[in-house]
């Protein structure tokens, strides 16, 4: 468990899935993110896939707690997708966030990267991480950009324009 100052990041349990579910169900939350309308066995299985990451690769997605009221308001961390997007993408380790918009504009999306991107670079000393944002997405690269993640090329995902950005280690 990762503690900041507003914030508990965990990696997911069993009982998380009906927040996360909710919170995967809101179709505005994805209007710059090609992901399909998840069925509820389609979360489940997506879920199992987030505990999987920890277990076969020792890091993944953390479920972001807000620690005053204890709800669930997000993911951030790292994954291996396996998007087939070449080898300077594929098999490293992948950032991904996501806040449920009642979390929004509060700075909570900065302080979970914060905490994911400093406890990945001492768990496992990353020589790069990499991201993939639409580039009409203005806020989610700002934070990319906030983290020194660099725009290195372009591709088009499940239909989708994406910018491919990468981050050094620091």
């Amino acid at each position: 468990m990762i503690e900041t100052p507003r914030l508990r990041l965990r990696p997911h349990r069993l009982e998380d899935f009906e927040a996360w579910y909710a919170m995967f169900s809101d179709r505005e939350l994805f209007r710059f993110i090609a992901a399909p309308q998840l069925s509820r066995e389609d979360g489940w299985n997506r879920l199992l896939r987030y505990a999987g990451h920890w277990s076969l690769l020792g890091y993944g997605m953390f479920a972001v707690f807000d620690k005053a009221s204890g709800a669930f308001i997000g993911d951030v961390g790292f994954a291996d997708f396996h998007r087939g997007l070449g080898e300077r993408f594929d098999e490293i380790p992948e950032a991904s966030w996501i806040m449920a918009r009642a979390a929004q504009g509060r700075g909570l999306a900065a302080e979970a990267v914060a905490a994911s991107h400093d406890w990945i670079d001492r768990a496992h000393a990353p020589a790069r991480s990499v991201c993939l944002i639409n580039p009409d997405n203005a806020a989610s690269l700002r934070l990319a950009n906030r983290f020194g993640y660099r725009a290195f090329g372009s591709c088009v995902y499940k239909d989708a324009r994406c910018m491919m950005l990468e981050r050094l280690a620091p």
